[in-house]
């Protein structure tokens, strides 16, 4: 039986970077949720042999040689499939597309419990991928605790390049594990939100400063890094408002995707929740 399934992106609304732990990952104190667009569409269906399949407006360097997430999620559960991958996400962009992959997978070929109990030895991201939930993230970020975020509405953007996770975060390390100097707000949500990668991540790939200046320009209000980059997000008080900002930004920037969008509240499955801080 064929499967298709949404896989949206993931946004790091907030990331605390605390330390290189001694088995090379990093702890982390992080808020994420799902958000409408951009999403990838993941298509599942029984095959002779594996094989994947990369369509859609951001397929270019997503690998069809099976070492993609989505393809090691299928051999983990021991079963061999057809993969198509329609990619709205652009790769390196912080938005988690191909842990979303992979969790898409889990959905569709296991139940919940046991999507859940595998996805953590595919990669820190795909945990909370699998249920979407808005979550707090501890650990190296497998470690979920359900947290209630409204509907927020926010503007997604990507540059035209990407930056690789491990570099940033290797980064952050020899400069240091330096703190955030930047905090922004939502409308409707209370605290602070930053990102302890920004500084690194700017080293890594110094264009990025100059992406995020000439979109807070565009929008008019401070942008946060997404994850290890290379998206931006702002948020705005209202569905009108992201979508004028947006068509701003589309207007002024050279940019890979600009998304005007909301969190999505309830993820794939209902579970107890509890406040955010």
């Amino acid at each position: 039986m064929n499967a298709v399934v949404r896989a949206p992106a993931k946004v790091t609304m907030s990331l605390r970077v605390l330390r290189r732990r001694e088995d090379g990952y990093h702890e982390i104190d992080a808020l994420a949720v799902c958000v409408g667009e951009p999403y990838d569409t993941v298509c599942v269906e029984p095959s002779g042999a594996p094989r994947v399949t990369v369509t859609g407006p951001h397929a270019a360097g997503v690998p069809t040689d099976g070492t993609d997430l989505a393809s090691r999620a299928a051999r983990l559960l021991g079963r061999t499939v057809s993969i198509t991958l329609d990619k709205g996400i652009p790769p390196g962009g912080g938005l988690g597309g191909g842990s979303a992959d992979a969790a898409a997978v889990l959905r569709a070929l296991a139940g919940p419990e046991t999507a859940r109990e595998v996805a953590s030895d595919l990669g820190s991201d795909v945990p909370f991928c699998v249920d979407g939930t808005p979550a707090r993230m501890r650990g190296r970020g497998e470690l979920l605790e359900p947290v209630r975020v409204p509907r927020l509405h926010v503007v997604i953007a990507t540059p035209r390049f990407g930056c690789a996770t491990p570099d940033v975060y290797r980064a952050w390390d020899e400069l240091g594990g330096p703190r955030s100097p930047r905090s922004v707000r939502a409308p409707g949500f209370g605290g602070e939100l930053v990102n302890d990668l920004e500084p690194a991540a700017e080293h890594v790939e110094p264009r990025l400063a100059r992406f995020r200046a000439e979109l807070e320009d565009a929008l008019g209000r401070p942008a946060v890094l997404c994850g290890s980059g290379s998206s931006f997000a702002a948020w705005f008080e209202s569905a009108g408002t992201a979508r004028e900002a947006a068509a701003a930004a589309r207007a002024r920037l050279d940019a890979a995707g600009v998304w005007a969008t909301a969190t999505l509240p309830r993820g794939h499955a209902g579970r107890g929740m509890s406040s955010w801080w």
